[in-house]
């Protein structure tokens, strides 16, 4: 690129904070109760712990999840003869190969890790496959239930932040929020109930 493209005009106040497309870092504008602006919070270093860039295609990783815990239930719930058995364990073997393909680098390393294959050469018993099967589910389980903790904690940390910017306290002071008639409460701004 040449200087002349990266030049930024002088009577653009705007455009003269703007910086090159690589370090653009999302930001969220605090309005106040008459619509101005009050100020902004800077969004770009949660992405370092983004829980979603760790699950690189999660429409995949689902319906494979969901794929996997139903054929747990059907292992549990039929016996299978060896024909079937060595069937689910070529599943089971596509199914981690699928889910690799859907993972960042550290959860497809820890899933390699976690995830034993089955003997060469011969066909895993029923136990065998109900086992590998329930090991995959529950840590596809734990994957999930560990993104959502994840998302809750930055939504109410983003949360905190804008309330604290916007000049309210951050939670309700009690259960119902405010008590009616504290100090610092106007009359006739309480709940409007009779109680």
């Amino acid at each position: 690129m040449t200087d002349a493209q990266h030049a930024v005009p002088a009577e653009d106040d705007d455009a003269a904070t703007l910086a090159a497309p690589s370090e653009l870092r999302p930001t969220v504008v605090v309005v106040g109760p008459d619509g101005r602006p009050v100020g902004t919070v800077d969004t770009g270093d949660a992405e370092d712990e983004d829980p979603s860039r760790l699950v690189e295609q999660p429409a995949k990783v689902m319906r494979v999840g969901s794929m996997i815990k139903q054929l747990l239930e059907e292992v549990r719930a039929a016996p299978l003869d060896e024909a079937g058995r060595q069937r689910l364990a070529d599943i089971h073997r596509r199914s981690i190969t699928e889910l690799e393909d859907g993972l960042a680098p550290e959860l497809r390393d820890e899933l390699e890790r976690l995830s034993l294959p089955f003997e060469q050469g011969s066909t895993p018993s029923e136990p065998e496959l109900r086992i590998a099967q329930a090991q995959l589910v529950g840590w596809l389980e734990g994957l999930f239930h560990g993104i959502q903790a994840t998302l809750v904690a930055q939504q109410m940390a983003a949360r905190m932040q804008l309330e604290q910017m916007r000049g309210r306290p951050a939670l309700p002071p009690g259960p119902l929020g405010p008590i009616a008639g504290a100090p610092g409460e106007h009359p006739g701004s309480g709940t409007g109930q009779y109680l």
